[in-house]
């Protein structure tokens, strides 16, 4: 009997190693960051691909109305690899502010309540602080209730009745899931996606090489206009 119970025992353990070895494949595809690795994530977007890069018109953006480049972010407030990148995203848009448009594109894949956050994005949005909402999403990742974003949302001057009604109602979830199946359509993996133009780069993007990137873009565009 004790022999029968020892390897129900282990049959139950290999069970749970299994199921964890699993969850942490598919956690791994969802936080990796190809970026850091030796093997290169930089590819040209396909013509038929380029028509779904900015295809919504609630999309929020910073930077210039007539951009020489322009930057699609797909990204997850709860993403890691997405909180380290904001703060270059700010940096690369004050630095080539009369020359680039950033724009940012939900794609809340990551935990249960990434839609939850990307509506009290939307929902600042919608009192013209979306930037301080973004902000401050990942600036507090981790927070993950309506309450905590209320708090968030008083902390960054909204009318918070307002913002409360319009996150409860879900107002822009019509937005969200267009955001969402346009990555998906895209065939994004993980967060943050990035598309330059009509480059595909997967990953947190260090500041020195987006610089080189766009540099090399914008002495490519002096000799497409030189000719």
């Amino acid at each position: 009997m004790k022999k029968f119970f020892f390897i129900i025992f282990l049959l139950t353990l290999l069970l749970f190693i299994i199921v964890i070895v699993i969850i942490g494949v598919k956690s791994f595809k969802i936080y990796k960051n190809p970026i850091d690795s030796t093997s290169s994530s930089k590819y040209t977007v396909s013509t038929e691909k380029l028509k779904l890069i900015n295809n919504n018109p609630l999309s929020h953006s910073i930077g210039s109305s007539s951009p020489l480049i322009t930057i699609v972010e797909f990204s997850d407030f709860t993403c890691p690899y997405c909180k380290n990148a904001f703060s270059t995203i700010r940096e690369i848009s004050l630095k080539y502010q009369d020359k680039i448009r950033i724009i940012y594109r939900h794609y809340p894949i990551i935990t249960e309540y990434s839609t939850l956050l990307a509506l009290s994005a939307e929902c600042a949005g919608e009192q013209d602080k979306f930037w301080a909402m973004h902000d401050s999403l990942f600036l507090n990742q981790g927070i993950s209730t309506a309450n905590e974003l209320n708090e968030l949302a008083r902390q960054i001057g909204l009318d918070g009745k307002k913002f409360n009604n319009c996150l409860e109602g879900k107002k822009y979830l019509g937005s969200v899931t267009a955001d969402l199946k346009a990555g998906q359509n895209l065939g994004i993996t993980g967060t943050p996606t990035w598309y330059i133009n009509d480059i595909k780069i997967a990953g947190n993007i260090p500041p020195n090489i987006f610089s080189e990137i766009i540099n090399g873009l914008l002495i490519q565009n002096n000799k497409n206009n030189n000719k």
